[in-house]
């Protein structure tokens, strides 16, 4: 394989990331969306497309395997293709938090929510704003920007804990609430988690540009 090919292989998977990326996004917005109009069918429509985005994510690393094993990449391409298989994982895991705000739809059925949903949407688009935003740094190299993303997190933690004291009132003042309640804080748990992987994607933009090992989650 010469260079200029090996380069294209390396291209389509950083492609095939973004593809992937554009797949979590759209899991993150139905899922919240399917809740928001408590819509059965739609939660599981992102139950069942989570298989789509498994096996986008075995597929990319079947491919950064076989480059590996076959043509003896250099040090700066191993870097690449390593972060490319971890963003995959990152992805395949943001996925499974979105499909279980799916399950959660389901269990919740057609009734009203415990309160409206007013931070859980906020939570999510930031989430997703993050996600976008950490797979430009990607794409770009862009060190700093993927460092300044980290901050950005904490908005989605200061969302969950607003969420989670709100809860936690509805439940010690009646107890009868409390499987209500305890499904939209697993919503919110599911969308904190999906924010702190996507600022898990600019520790790997760091390392993969300056060979530096950060924690954006602190």
């Amino acid at each position: 394989m010469t260079r200029e090919t090996f380069d294209e292989q390396l291209k389509a998977l950083e492609q095939s990331i973004l593809d992937m990326g554009r797949l979590v996004d759209a899991a993150i917005d139905l899922s919240v969306d399917a809740l928001a109009k408590r819509d059965i069918d739609l939660s599981g429509r992102v139950i069942r497309d989570d298989e789509i985005i498994n096996q986008a994510q075995q597929d990319i690393e079947e491919r950064c395997l076989v480059l590996i094993a076959t043509q003896q990449p250099l040090a700066s391409d191993l870097r690449v293709i390593f972060a490319i298989a971890h963003i995959a994982t990152e992805l395949e895991r943001m996925a499974d938090h979105a499909k279980g705000i799916g399950q959660i739809g389901v269990m919740m059925g057609p009734r009203e929510p415990l309160k409206p949903l007013v931070d859980i949407p906020r939570m999510a688009s930031k989430a997703r704003w993050l996600l976008e935003k950490e797979l430009e740094a990607f794409v770009n190299r862009d060190v700093e920007l993927a460092r300044s993303l980290g901050a950005e997190d904490d908005e989605v933690d200061r969302l969950y804990d607003q969420v989670f004291r709100e809860l936690l009132v509805f439940m010690m003042d009646d107890p009868r609430t409390i499987t209500r309640a305890t499904y939209l804080l697993w919503v919110a748990h599911n969308l904190e988690r999906i924010a702190d992987r996507a600022t898990n994607i600019g520790e790997r933009v760091v390392f993969l540009v300056r060979g530096e090992v950060e924690e954006h989650n602190v």
